[in-house]
């Protein structure tokens, strides 16, 4: 079985695995750097982690290069009028690939996590 996350970047969701590369909407970061992306499932053969448990899991990708998407021709009509409107938008991309995916142990967690609550208090 694969390991692999389910993701969530620019209102979209993904599914990525170590290695693979994939288009996102624009980050604002520049090339060749690391981007942290936000988890919403991680699966580890027949491991699965989810809910609270998630600020557990890592996943980094790093950013190949900004792209531009294929040009949507919009078009605007009104019949008997004369009235005709051609524009067209092209959607500013990411490519990013994802480097590491995986969970950090559980007792580095609560060690942190004491720390902080004790700073807190």
């Amino acid at each position: 079985m694969s390991t692999y996350a389910i993701i969530k970047t620019g209102g979209k969701q993904y599914r990525v695995e170590h290695g693979q590369s994939l288009l996102v909407e624009r980050l604002a970061v520049g090339d060749g750097e690391d981007v942290s992306l936000e988890p919403l499932l991680f699966v580890d053969g027949s491991e699965v982690v989810d809910g609270e448990d998630l600020a557990r899991v890592s996943v980094t990708a790093r950013v190949v290069g900004h792209e531009r998407g294929p040009k949507l021709r919009v078009v605007k009509f009104k019949p008997k009028r004369g009235y005709k409107r051609r524009t067209g938008h092209r959607q500013e991309l990411t490519r990013i690939e994802v480097t590491s995916l995986g969970v950090s142990s559980g007792r580095e967690r609560s060690r942190s996590a004491t720390k902080e609550a004790s700073n807190g208090a």
